[in-house]
């Protein structure tokens, strides 16, 4: 008797093989965002990290400690990301502020899908879209432009809402501030940080069409900011 995925002596199913299966994770029938990034390493970086995944999962068992799990886990992802083919980002300022930051008037922009309750964008004109819809959906978002969310300054946590299909957002959905910190900038704003923390707060989702982004959507935006009162901008890509 053979239960799930285990297959008996006579089964002549095809077997997968360990490539099928770490490539399963990205948009396939594993999919988990969180471990996409197996796919985009080698074969033998998936088989190390699953490897030490393992082992410290049973020593998790003894010692209750859940940080070396946490360090394989993002070491794992940088060195997939960062191989050859992989994106290199310039991480100098776009313009130089020609004044200090306390006295500036500072927006927030963020590619991470974030928007305010009551306020859907509604991609392809669907509103109430799941998480688990988008994800399904990444190819038609990264075809379309991009749609800008306004979120005013003055949002709750509760009224935060995040939807993207090319990351895993439940650290966000617990809090917003770990890729939309729009608490942190208000604490800034109230400390003299910054000059004044615009409002609304933007978001969209970063998985687009990057043409039309770079070269007609993003300036327009650009010029929506400054015109409401930002002399600078914080982005956050995901």
């Amino acid at each position: 008797m053979t239960t799930g995925n285990q297959h008996s002596a006579n089964d002549d199913s095809p077997k997968e093989s360990f490539d099928e299966f770490r490539n399963s994770f990205s948009y396939g029938s594993r999919t988990d965002l969180l471990f996409k990034f197996l796919k985009s390493g080698s074969e033998q970086l998936a088989d190390d990290f699953l490897r030490e995944f393992l082992d410290l999962a049973g020593d998790l068992i003894d010692n209750g400690d859940t940080a070396p799990i946490v360090d394989a886990i993002v070491r794992a992802q940088r060195e997939a990301y960062s191989g050859p083919g992989n994106f290199e980002y310039d991480t100098k300022p776009f313009a130089i502020l020609d004044q200090p930051v306390s006295e500036s008037k500072i927006a927030l922009l963020t590619t991470t899908g974030h928007f305010a309750e009551g306020d859907d964008p509604k991609p392809f004109g669907m509103d109430g879209l799941t998480q688990e819809q988008v994800v399904k959906m990444t190819g038609e978002f990264g075809k379309a432009d991009p749609v800008l969310s306004e979120i005013p300054t003055t949002t709750t946590r509760k009224e935060t809402v995040v939807r993207h299909g090319g990351y895993d957002i439940r650290a966000t959905a617990a809090d917003r501030n770990v890729s939309l910190p729009i608490d942190r900038m208000n604490e800034f704003d109230d400390e003299g940080v910054i000059g004044g923390f615009v409002s609304p707060a933007y978001s969209f989702v970063g998985l687009t069409s990057q043409l039309r982004l770079r070269k007609e959507i993003a300036p327009a935006w650009a010029a929506k900011a400054k015109t409401a009162g930002a002399q600078a901008a914080v982005l956050i890509p995901i």
